[in-house]
């Protein structure tokens, strides 16, 4: 070893010291304080610049460094760590108003012995995360061993789960660590991260994750590291257990801003507060805004401020006398499901939605929950006439956690999905690779009205240049457009009586409407939002049909039959054309004048690229998306909008995001602008 360090140029030692320090800058900016310095496209530069150097020189690869955070082989089973100084569980306020933070100031005056003439004793007030605790123990600075609470005295040890976390540093912001310092804390799931993952759980059709709390201590007990990568963890340091070399503050408020200069995320809604009249007001505060919070909290704590008074107090029952938790009202209640509706989204998603008796839940009545999906409701076996338990969290949408099997009733019925529509009557479809069933009537159905619309108008649709966002919603809440038909119909006046609508941009938005009567037959197919169907399959069936009609009474394996159209893809097609309402408004937009030029594909049957699938992703140096594909398809390629295993090539350029990582997985070839340039030049070279 001593060899190989020495084998290292100093230049590369020294770069590779600087990458270190910049990228764990950029974490600590990016994970801690919620202000990136750089952008994703930078750190990832500098992150493979590191790995490049580690794998020319292993023995530059430090344990604390940023490449080392995810990696090796999934663990057995976790070893048991012993708590040098006993994690402790805090007493819970069972009174869920603001006269329990009055009860527990009037406790501590007491036991301290303080009459009425002596001054209000200093507390600090923190929120209670809802997580998991966990010690971190840092040994002369650096990140040394991470454990759970387990059952106060021996927990698990999770260091190398935890070490996917970069909110937790893996050495200590100082030059004079503390010999040993073991920093207690939660580790937590922001609502959004929770949210995002639950819909990637969804579109993959696997198990839907409970609640955040729940979430995150699954992730952290995770036997294989690169597992907890993927769920995106947070931390909040709050308390220290064993400590050697290093002389403590003197109060809680001095520690937490102390643990915060080491580097360690500490939440800044913590409060030092004087008396119970302030610890009172700071629950009603915390409980006004607790909606508004990135993260679950179920209540607050309070701790009195000065250490040497915690010692005094001592404990009880392995609780401290100095602390207590204030809980907020239960976020998850029980209560019964009188009845399952359905609602349409604006997409066209039928969500099927539980009519619950009245319930308390989270500082709401709630009456109605939403149960996601068909494929839910079957594998939580929620049955109408159900005890069940019913969640809300923040913002989040009531939904029904579980069923309480032990109370049902013998009567209780099963679900079953209505094959119409009730917005507006049209067939609902459930394909064959999809979780959501969704509404047919994507012209005519009034919930899905306005994103109809907004996608008809759009650029690369009939491009009608000012039919935007706002204008949209006002014609639809109006009443004045119901469908895309109805837009043909507008007239100057009908746009002039609009809200901020002057009589000059009314003139100019009815002649882009009348203009976007002269189209092509792609984009007509587009315009009419076909679930699936995007450009290039929109160009695909009208190459391959050349006039609408024959689409229209296209069979299952006549479709099949196009470039890059399959069974589900085909039924997807069928299912749309086969709904009177949307051959109505097809039949009505041809009547108000929308026409195009019908006959036989005008791009090059025998391009250089002719069979060949391309995705493009990122952002080109040179070339614009558009600027791209036109270049691709110019030499006969299809380009998707989606990587599958008909995908040939994916152009990939800066910020790439999953697209790229998919045609990694599936081990399709990637070019950057300069090889999809020189592969177009070469195909056009063989062809000569």
């Amino acid at each position: 070893m001593p060899k190989a360090a020495a084998a290292v140029p100093k230049a590369d030692a020294a770069r590779a010291k600087a990458l270190r320090a910049a990228i764990k800058h950029a974490d600590h900016a990016y994970y801690v304080l919620d202000r990136p310095t750089i952008s994703d496209a930078e750190y990832d530069a500098l992150f493979r610049e590191l790995q490049a150097l580690e794998t020319a020189h292993p023995a530059l690869r430090t344990r604390d460094s940023p490449t080392q955070r995810v990696g090796g082989a999934p663990q057995a089973g976790f070893a048991p760590v012993r708590h040098a100084v006993r994690m402790l569980s805090i007493r819970t306020e069972t009174k869920t108003s603001a006269e329990a933070a009055f009860d527990f100031d009037a406790r501590i005056r007491r036991e301290l012995g303080l009459d009425e003439a002596a001054p209000p004793v200093a507390y600090m007030a923190e929120l209670k995360f809802d997580g998991l605790a966990i010690n971190v123990r840092y040994e002369e600075g650096r990140l040394a061993v991470v454990s759970t609470r387990g059952d106060g005295d021996v927990g698990e040890d999770v260091t190398r789960n935890i070490a996917t976390i970069h909110v937790i540093p893996q050495r200590l912001a100082t030059r004079r660590p503390p010999d040993v310092l073991d920093v207690r804390g939660e580790v937590y799931m922001t609502r959004a991260d929770f949210a995002a993952l639950n819909a990637r759980q969804r579109d993959e059709g696997a198990r839907l994750f409970i609640n955040p709390r729940n979430t995150a201590a699954g992730a952290v007990r995770q036997l294989d590291p690169a597992m907890t990568a993927k769920r995106p963890l947070h931390f909040f340091a709050y308390g220290i257990g064993e400590v050697r070399g290093w002389d403590v503050p003197d109060t809680q408020h001095g520690l937490l801003e102390t643990l915060a200069s080491f580097g360690l995320p500490v939440d800044d809604h913590r409060r030092r507060l004087h008396g119970g009249a302030e610890l009172a007001k700071f629950y009603e505060h915390v409980a006004a805004i607790r909606d508004e919070l990135s993260f679950d909290i179920d209540g607050v704590v309070y701790k009195v401020d000065r250490l040497a008074l915690q010692r005094e107090l001592g404990f009880v029952s392995r609780e401290p006398r100095w602390a207590v938790a204030h809980k907020f009202p239960a976020e998850e209640m029980p209560t019964r499901l009188l009845d399952i509706g359905v609602q349409v989204g604006r997409t066209g998603a039928i969500t099927p939605i539980a009519r619950l008796e009245p319930v308390f839940v989270g500082g709401v009545t709630v009456t109605n929950a939403t149960l996601h999906n068909e494929d839910e409701v079957r594998r939580k076996d929620v049955r109408i006439g159900d005890t069940v338990v019913v969640r809300r969290a923040g913002d989040v949408i009531p939904e029904v956690v579980r069923v309480v099997l032990e109370q049902r009733p013998a009567d209780a019925r099963e679900f079953v999905m209505p094959t119409t529509c009730p917005e507006c009557g049209s067939a609902i479809e459930r394909l064959p690779d999809e979780a959501i069933a969704r509404c047919t009537g994507g012209l005519v159905c009034p919930a899905q009205r306005k994103q109809s619309l907004r996608h008809f108008a759009s650029r690369h649709a009939m491009d009608i240049e000012g039919l935007g966002e706002k204008l949209v919603e006002q014609l639809v809440d109006s009443g004045r457009v119901k469908t895309p038909a109805d837009v043909y119909t507008l007239t100057i006046d009908d746009l002039a009586a609009l809200e901020r609508m002057a009589e000059k941009s009314a003139a100019n938005v009815v002649a882009a409407i009348d203009k976007s009567r002269g189209t092509t037959l792609a984009r007509f197919i587009y315009a009419l939002g076909i679930r699936h169907v995007g450009e290039a399959t929109a160009r695909d069936l009208a190459d391959h049909f050349g006039a609408l009609d024959p689409l229209l009474e296209a069979t299952g394996d006549e479709l099949v039959a196009v470039r890059d159209v399959g069974p589900v893809l085909a039924e997807s097609i069928r299912d749309f054309f086969a709904e009177p309402h949307n051959r109505a408004v097809i039949d009505a937009l041809r009547q108000r004048g929308v026409r195009w030029q019908e006959g036989p594909a005008k791009r090059a049957a025998n391009g250089p690229l002719t069979g060949k699938t391309f995705v493009l992703t990122g952002t080109l140096p040179a070339l614009s998306r558009d600027e791209a594909k036109a270049m691709l398809e110019a030499a006969g390629a299809t380009v998707t909008g989606s990587v599958s295993k008909k995908t040939d090539y994916v152009v990939a350029g800066a910020d790439a995001g999953s697209k790229l990582a998919k045609a990694e997985e599936l081990g399709i070839a990637v070019l950057d602008e300069a090889a999809m340039r020189a592969l177009i030049g070469g195909a056009h070279d063989d062809q000569t």
